[in-house]
């Protein structure tokens, strides 16, 4: 519980790279994850929060830049690392069986800045965990590493084959399934206000659920934005979504 640019960040075999300071610092912090290699520079290594149980490469600004793609801001940092293993829903379902953290769904999200800031968000407001399709989102990645801040080392994600499938599953564990839809007749706050467990299905920008997933939530609501815009980003509805079940207790 893996994508490319300009310049290759993924290493040998397809192991992702990822790079930043916080990115790196989380994934050595996390025992769950094994770190494979780290590139540093000197000056990056001095201000490191945690010291690293793996060898250092020492390698200057221009050498790093070689091992990530052409934007990333490295600073200073790279480390190349093995996906961390696979969670069951079955297995997060009962983890938060005693709380009423919200669950997050994404239904076909695939650009990796969004699905990092929505594992940020998720993180910020304690979400239970989010939940994908398997091959309609992004891989683990540099860029969902950066975006997500640290957060996809904390956040468990599920990826699921079925979504239908999973969204019955989620129903089972007493969770109310609300989709966010900005055609839908009532607000969030509405939907939420019977309080109980909550999971959030979100659709990708623009195409916004699929008429399936939709079938399988147990309402639609849509938060209350100005006319003047058709909508928001994916990653700012999930985490306005996530907030208002924060503030709701």
């Amino acid at each position: 519980m893996a994508k490319r640019g300009h310049r290759p960040s993924t290493g040998v075999g397809g192991k992702p790279r990822f790079w930043g300071r916080h990115a790196v610092t989380a994934a050595l912090a996390n025992p769950e994850r094994v770190v494979r290699k780290l590139w540093a520079t000197r000056e990056a290594m001095a201000a490191l929060d945690i010291p690293p149980v793996i060898p250092v490469v020492y390698a200057d600004v221009a050498d790093l830049a070689r091992l990530v793609p052409s934007d990333a801001p490295h600073q200073g940092l790279v480390a190349e690392v093995d996906p961390l293993e696979d969670m069951w829903l079955g297995d997060l379902l009962e983890q938060g069986a005693d709380d009423q953290q919200p669950l997050l769904i994404l239904d076909q999200v695939t650009d990796p800045h969004n699905v990092g800031a929505i594992l940020r968000s998720a993180a910020a407001f304690g979400a239970l965990g989010i939940v994908t399709q398997d091959r309609h989102s992004p891989p683990e990645s540099g860029t969902v590493a950066r975006a997500a801040s640290g957060a996809l080392e904390i956040m468990p994600w599920v990826r699921v084959v079925n979504l239908a499938r999973a969204l019955d599953e989620i129903a089972e564990a007493q969770f109310w399934r609300i989709g966010l839809a900005g055609e839908a007749p009532i607000v969030l706050a509405e939907a939420i206000s019977g309080g109980g467990r909550t999971a959030l299905v979100l659709g990708a920008e623009g195409e916004g659920m699929r008429r399936n997933t939709e079938e399988h939530c147990d309402a639609l609501a849509r938060l209350p934005i100005s006319p003047l815009m058709e909508s928001l980003n994916v990653s700012n509805a999930a985490a306005i979504a996530l907030y208002a079940v924060a503030a709701r207790s």
